[in-house]
């Protein structure tokens, strides 16, 4: 935890709190939190809860803040949104005219970046199971990369392009076996795990896509995991990426772009998240020196650009004293809101409209069957009443793009809060909608 920024009580401190907020463009105005000047009280009121809530004037800000750190003296980098943090078109068409490429790992996410504006060509799909299907709609579409991670993946794309009229561009990503200290579950750079090509594969791998005149080898890629809030992993694989990329050079290769992922860390709680300053002196020198060799550069932020953006709005249905404990049950779970339950994530909650009462230890839980749907336990917050509403921090990324129907619950509404004004960009599912595209069984 960031020195300084917890209470004794293990609560964050006033000024730790403002910060956060801020990151979201919200500010308290006579108690009620505004983001942008658009009081979150009316959005809750005409929407109802639980509802995500972003911000585009901070995607815009992050995106600015994100692409001088990488590519200063790096012409024609370029940010390629990481489209499983929020496939929202609304973000998805914000991040679209800002300039962004897209990420994709699925023939939907394909879809869905289609469907927001975005040229194919600024497209790189990404991904370790991706089926002849999701290859057929992708070179059809004429996507500008395919990103191979497995010489198996290497000889189905091949069948499959060779269908086809043009060459498809495809990138090798290579595990570095770098490790970081992120969570096991979303640390994908280390050795022995499902993503990227090993180095002891990676010449066969090379002279596999040679042999097939359906492909052309122009990229190498690699990505070393998600919330990394310290920059030496990104160095430590970025140089064995660029010993890869002299030794495939050395095959007869020429390696036009260069793909060094994503993963950057956000604030959560105490913890800063990644210092851009520091990423750019550690990365900086190793991009220019690929922008002096004639490459491309990319990256495929998701987390960054967009975490910090967004908000869920929730409100409290019962105060509820057992076993010692107080447990505040709001109306979003588990199903809206899954990184607690998987990860153990953080995310801080505040009072939409302070009250001003005393602060104490609860445990903030959902209404879902399931003792792990819970967003936090013994968090300090001051007392609340039922009906008074609540605020998850940091809901841009990972939140509503991993929300289900658990429990037969319909989906969240989403809304895009932009220049003082706001707009539902998704409707709340109804209880039609979770049976739309069943069919009961005839009677024999």
């Amino acid at each position: 935890m960031g020195e300084g920024v917890l209470t004794a009580s293990g609560a964050l401190t006033d000024a730790a709190e403002t910060a956060l907020l801020a990151d979201a463009a919200l500010a308290r105005v006579e108690g009620a939190l505004q983001m942008d000047g658009v009081p979150l009280t009316d959005i809750a009121s005409a929407v109802g809860t639980p509802t995500y809530v972003y911000a585009a004037t901070v995607i815009r800000e992050r995106f600015a803040a994100l692409s001088e750190a990488l590519f200063d003296g790096v012409p024609g980098g370029r940010l390629h949104f990481a489209v499983k943090a929020n496939g929202s078109l609304a973000v998805l068409r914000v991040l679209r005219d800002l300039g962004a490429g897209a990420d994709i790992v699925s023939g939907g996410e394909l879809h869905r970046v289609l469907a927001a504006g975005f040229d194919p060509a600024h497209v790189v799909f990404s991904g370790v199971g991706k089926t002849r299907r999701e290859l057929e709609q992708a070179i059809a579409a004429g996507v500008g990369q395919i990103n191979a991670e497995s010489v198996e993946e290497i000889g189905l794309l091949a069948e499959v392009a060779a269908l086809g009229r043009q060459p498809v561009r495809v990138g090798l990503r290579i595990n570095p076996d770098v490790t970081t200290g992120t969570h096991p579950y979303i640390s994908t750079g280390q050795g022995g795990i499902k993503f990227g090509v090993p180095g002891d594969r990676i010449a066969e791998a090379v002279q596999l896509i040679q042999s097939a005149p359906s492909l052309q080898l122009v990229a190498m890629a690699v990505h070393i995991g998600s919330q990394i809030v310290d920059p030496a992993p990104y160095a430590a694989a970025l140089e064995t990426l660029a010993t890869a990329i002299a030794d495939v050079e050395a095959l007869g290769a020429r390696i036009d772009t260069v793909d060094i992922g994503g993963g950057y860390g956000v604030r959560y709680g105490a913890d800063a998240g990644l210092d851009l300053a520091a990423l750019s002196a550690v990365v900086g020198p190793i991009l220019r020196r690929f922008a002096a060799q004639g490459r491309r550069v990319m990256s495929e932020p998701g987390r960054w650009l967009v975490g910090p953006a967004g908000v869920l709005l929730t409100e409290t249905l019962y105060v509820k004293q057992t076993g010692g404990k107080t447990f505040v049950i709001v109306d979003a779970g588990m199903n809206d809101l899954l990184r607690p339950a998987l990860y153990g994530a953080y995310h801080h909650a505040v009072e939409v409209q302070a009250q001003g009462r005393a602060p104490q230890a609860v445990s903030i839980v959902g209404p879902v069957c399931e003792t792990g749907d819970f967003f936090a336990h013994d968090r300090m917050l001051p007392e609340v009443a039922p009906g008074e509403r609540l605020m998850l921090l940091g809901a841009g990324a990972y939140a509503f793009s991993m929300s289900s129907n658990y429990n037969a619950r319909p989906r969240a509404a989403e809304v895009l809060v932009d220049a003082g004004a706001w707009r539902v960009i998704r409707a709340r599912e109804s209880l039609d909608d979770l049976l739309r595209g069943e069919v009961l069984p005839t009677a024999p």
